[in-house]
Parts: structure tokens; C-alpha cells; sequence
């Protein structure tokens, strides 16, 4: 079993946390260029037998 696996992150918690710790290594003209690819925008969408499952609000 994957280390992060075991201290109970999925993949996305894992990747996120990784990218940041290899921005804050960067020199700091560098950082400040990552810095800007940091924000992401990530929208999820449940799915139940083929199709998209929409919430009533």
C-alpha cells in the first residue's frame, strides 16, 4: 500500500500537498512564476449508472 494511502489521503490531497512543498523549494524568482499556477479551479460531478446526478436544491 502507498505511503499516502496509509495516512489516509486520496491521490488529489496527495498531489496537491507534493506541488506545494516543491514550490516552496523553488528560488524565489522561480516561486513567484509557480505561485501563479497554484490556483486551480476543480469541479466534481456525482455519477450513478451512466449519468450525472444533479442536486436539488
Amino acid at each position: 500500500m502507498s505511503a499516502w494511502r496509509q495516512a489516509g489521503l486520496n491521490y488529489i490531497n496527495y498531489s496537491q500537498i507534493a506541488a506545494r512543498l516543491v514550490r516552496q523549494a523553488l528560488k524565489t524568482d522561480l516561486r513567484t512564476e509557480a505561485a501563479k499556477r497554484d490556483e486551480v479551479n476543480v469541479k466534481f460531478t456525482q455519477w450513478k449508472d451512466g449519468k450525472p446526478v444533479t442536486e436539488k436544491m
